[in-house]
Parts: C-alpha cells; sequence; structure tokens
C-alpha cells in the first residue's frame, strides 16, 4: 500500500481509480465492507483502490477535547493496509482545510488529483464545510463529473449498530466482547512500558508492565481485564488493572499488564495490550497480602478464559506477526 500524504503529490491520475472517504475511526466491520467494496470494483478494471482519509480526525480540531479515538493513526494505517487497500490518501486537517467547500474537495481532490472513477461511501457520511458534502451532493457530483457513487448502508451485528460512537459507548462500559463483534478484533491499546514504583513484583509479587493512559485517549472501564499482551512480534497471555491502583493511593491513570510466563527487561519498549474481557472493578484492598490473593484470582480466572479462546488468539497473533 502506497500513502500520499499530500494530494498535491499526485503528478498523474490514478489507474482506474475506486475511491472512498471517511474517517474511518476503529476500522470496524462497517468500514471493511466499504474497503471490500472498493477493492472489487477496482480489481473488476484492473484499477486502484483508494482510502481517502485526514489526520488528525476532524473532530479533534473543530470540536477540541469532544471526542475519544478508537484508533491512533497507526493502528488506522495497518488496519487500511490489511484490508488490502491498493493507495491511502492521508490529508492534514486543519481550520483552513475545514473551510473548504465540498465542490472545491471533489473538484481538486477527487477530480482533479485522484482521477476518481467510482466513489463508495457509507450510508451516513458527510464532508466539506458544514458536512455539505452529503450522499445527494455527492450522487450529483458523479452526474456531472462521470463517476457512479455506491453508497453502502447500515451494517448491524446482533441488532447493535456497527459504528465509531457505538464502539467507543462499549469500550467505556467495558464491554469488550461486544467490541470485538463489531471491531472484528479485540480493541488493543499500546505504548511504551513506563517505569513506575517497581511494587508488582518485590512487593506483590507479581511484576507489571506499566502503560500510561494519556487524557486525550478512549479509556476503557476502569478494573481487571484478561489480555493478550503483543511484544517483539510474539504473544503472551496476561491480566490488566486499569486504573488508578487505589490499594497504594496512585494518582496516574495506568494500565499495569502481570503478563504470563515472560520475564525481560523491556522498561522503554513498545508493547500491545489487547483486551479480551472484564473481570471486575478495580478495588481497594487492606495491603499487599490481600491485592496478592486476588491476583492469584484474577490469574486463574483469566488462564481459563485464554484458553477457551485458544483458537481465536492464535489467529490474533499471526495477523500481529505478519
Amino acid at each position: 500500500m502506497k500513502i500520499i500524504r499530500d494530494y498535491k503529490e499526485i503528478t498523474k491520475h490514478l489507474p482506474y481509480a475506486c475511491v472512498t472517504i471517511g474517517n474511518f475511526d476503529g476500522v470496524h466491520q462497517a468500514h471493511g465492507r466499504i474497503f471490500d467494496q472498493v477493492v472489487s470494483k477496482a480489481r473488476e478494471h484492473q484499477g486502484s483502490s483508494v482510502v481517502v482519509t485526514f489526520d488528525p480526525h476532524p473532530l479533534k480540531i473543530l470540536k477540541p477535547g469532544g471526542i475519544k479515538l478508537i484508533s491512533t493513526i497507526e493502528q488506522k494505517i495497518e488496519s487500511i493496509r490489511m484490508a488490502g487497500i491498493d493507495y491511502l490518501v492521508i490529508l492534514p486537517f486543519d481550520r483552513d482545510f475545514a473551510a473548504t467547500t465540498a465542490k472545491t474537495f471533489v473538484d481538486e481532490v477527487l477530480v482533479g488529483a485522484i482521477g476518481v472513477r467510482e466513489l463508495v461511501v457509507g450510508y451516513d457520511y458527510g464532508f466539506g464545510r458544514g458536512r455539505e458534502g452529503n450522499i445527494d451532493f455527492l450522487k450529483q457530483q458523479g452526474k456531472e463529473n462521470g463517476f457512479p457513487v455506491t453508497v453502502v448502508e447500515a451494517h448491524y451485528e446482533e441488532d447493535m449498530l456497527v459504528s465509531s460512537t457505538k464502539i467507543r459507548e462499549l469500550v467505556t462500559e467495558g464491554r469488550m466482547r461486544d467490541v470485538e463483534k463489531l471491531l472484528g478484533r479485540y480493541y488493543q491499546i499500546r505504548g511504551e512500558v513506563q517505569r513506575g514504583r517497581q511494587r508488582g513484583g518485590s512487593v506483590v509479587g507479581f511484576p507489571t508492565a506499566n502503560l500510561q493512559i494519556l487524557h486525550d485517549d478512549l479509556c476503557p472501564k476502569h478494573g481487571v481485564y484478561v489480555t493478550q499482551v503483543i511484544y517483539a512480534g510474539k504473544c503472551y497471555g496476561g491480566v490488566s488493572n486499569i486504573g488508578y491502583n487505589p490499594t497504594f493511593g496512585e494518582g496516574k491513570l495506568v494500565a499495569e499488564t502481570h503478563i504470563f510466563d515472560f520475564d525481560a527487561d523491556i522498561y522503554g519498549k513498545p508493547l500491545k495490550i489487547n483486551l479480551l474481557k472484564h473481570l471486575r472493578g478495580e478495588k481497594k484492598f487492606s495491603g499487599p497480602e490481600e491485592l496478592a490473593a486476588q491476583i492469584r484470582k484474577d490469574i486463574s480466572v483469566a488462564r481459563t478464559v485464554l484458553e477457551e479462546a485458544h483458537q481465536e488468539l492464535l489467529i490474533t497473533c499471526s495477523n500481529e506477526e505478519d
């Protein structure tokens, strides 16, 4: 997949460009259906499948603090690449760009630079100043510029509308199994391992790898989770506590993960954590002994959950290695 970060870099029209536009936060199951159509239409004509998206997410600029994102731009790129897309056009979004009219966007980006031959969009998509670039507008532009517009209808999983908004809601409720159904994969947090107070191993008896959760991050419901941990392309089971560690009065929001059958110094190293199941809420214990006893119970339950999901976890790990 070729990544283009400035549409002005495109010096000639892409071969029979089948294009979709969107924010694609989370790259969930409904987005996957759009990508499938784009790839299929491109292959019919030996053409190019093209995704146009924005960075940062427009609402980060238009409504600062008003949205927590499911995925980072890196995660978005990874997922779109896995969908088999040929070209990913990432347009820098700022307030100047937000003032661009939908007509200008179509003329300069879709028609002028990319040379769109077919357009595929989700049923509720809108873009341009004041979201004037709605479905009716796009269909009219298609007639005027000679490209058909395919609208992909809403997609449901077990009566749940697959949308980024719904997934954010489920994440904050800790409903990780439902999140997986809508995403088509486990919800993942990632970051560099931070050096903490180092009480996990020496005081409690269970060393942890700590990832800081920032204010702008979409934070799952606080508590203990069964997790799949990915480090250096290898996968491990684990349990993670997301919260403020009330037993020791921590004031910083972190994800503390005890990784099963693992013994390595990974401070400062990148770690990925897939959240499988919320086990319990965060709780303040009387001291290290009571906390350690509860962690042993959590680990026992977690190993059972991980064993039941063994085949599914193998597939997930294989995708990470790729």
